[in-house]
């Protein structure tokens, strides 16, 4: 598995002024729908299933250069119908076709139900963050989300590796899930 090269907007470890409920979330490992489906009724939303140039902040994540093409999938998470988390996953679009062609066909299947029933993925560390507004998961979430979220938004994002293939997933909690879980 490859390690990232860090980002000084990513930190391997949460802010210190967050809570140890946000700490927890954002570190916890294992499948975050798991986790979801205990607080409340899951619901996932696709909101973008595409072919698109690869950005400049997830470009050093794939060890890829910026600009080739990758697969996108974007969803919103709801908990009891009031939305909490929105996703991003990337990979190179000729994984997509190959070891990660898997992420084509879920339609409104969480992730995790493909990454979590194979010994050989590898999942690096998690990198935690205060969302910037040119951030392509902040943009995510402005683009596609009826109630607008306001900085600062905290997230979390990975890579899975298969096959030596990565596909980075990260992961905006947005400030209706703080508000449930409280």
């Amino acid at each position: 598995m490859q390690q990232p090269i860090t980002d000084p907007r990513w930190n391997s470890r949460p802010p210190p002024a967050l809570s140890a409920t946000q700490k927890r979330w954002l570190m916890r490992r294992g499948a975050l729908t798991s986790a979801l489906r205990q607080i409340g009724t899951l619901e996932l939303r696709v909101l973008t299933e595409q072919v698109r140039s690869l950005s400049r902040e997830d470009s050093h994540l794939l060890g890829l250069p910026s600009g080739k093409p990758v697969w996108v999938r974007e969803i919103v998470m709801r908990i009891d119908g009031i939305e909490c988390i929105v996703a991003r996953s990337v990979t190179p679009l000729r994984a997509s076709h190959g070891v990660w062609q898997g992420i084509r066909r879920l339609r409104t299947r969480p992730l995790a139900d493909m990454l979590y029933h194979d010994a050989s993925i590898r999942r690096s560390d998690f990198e935690v963050a205060r969302l910037m507004r040119r951030s392509a998961l902040f943009q995510t979430v402005r683009r596609n989300l009826a109630n607008k979220a306001t900085l600062p938004l905290l997230a979390r994002r990975s890579v899975f590796w298969r096959s030596g293939q990565p596909l980075l997933v990260a992961e905006c909690f947005l400030p209706a899930f703080w508000e449930r879980i409280q």
